[in-house]
């Protein structure tokens, strides 16, 4: 059995999978999936489960170094943005949704949330631990 608080296979198999730089995204409830890239959908109603702690479980096992998030969260959800924040993350990239949708087409794979607060999204580009 896994050591680390992610138990499923299926983002388990994409993150070991992989290389510097390659993104993977989180998604709320209502962000388009792009055609092309594997959906890892884990909703099952409103709210669950959560984008931060959907967030917080890939980080415990994703090297991140950097990551996207659109300029419009911090208006429309800023209670969110600054749980975002908090985590400390590197590298922060802000882009007009627009482009967050288009860059999303780059994705290793698509997680998507139960999350029905605006603009909770994150393109999380990976590093490399050594």
């Amino acid at each position: 059995m896994k050591k680390t608080p992610l138990l499923n296979a299926a983002i388990s198999q994409v993150i070991a999978s992989m290389g510097h730089g390659d993104t993977l995204v989180i998604g709320d409830a209502g962000l388009p999936a792009p055609a092309g890239v594997p959906v890892i959908d884990l909703a099952l109603t409103q709210g669950i489960p959560g984008f931060m702690d959907t967030l917080k479980t890939i980080l415990a096992e994703l090297q991140v170094e950097h990551h996207v998030l659109a300029q419009e969260l911090a208006q429309r959800s800023p209670a969110l943005a600054a749980q975002i924040g908090a985590l400390g993350l590197p590298g922060t990239q802000l882009v007009p949704h627009e482009e967050f949708k288009q860059r999303t087409r780059q994705a290793r794979a698509f997680i998507r949330t139960g999350e029905c607060t605006p603009y909770a999204n994150i393109i999380l580009s990976s590093g490399v631990v050594f």
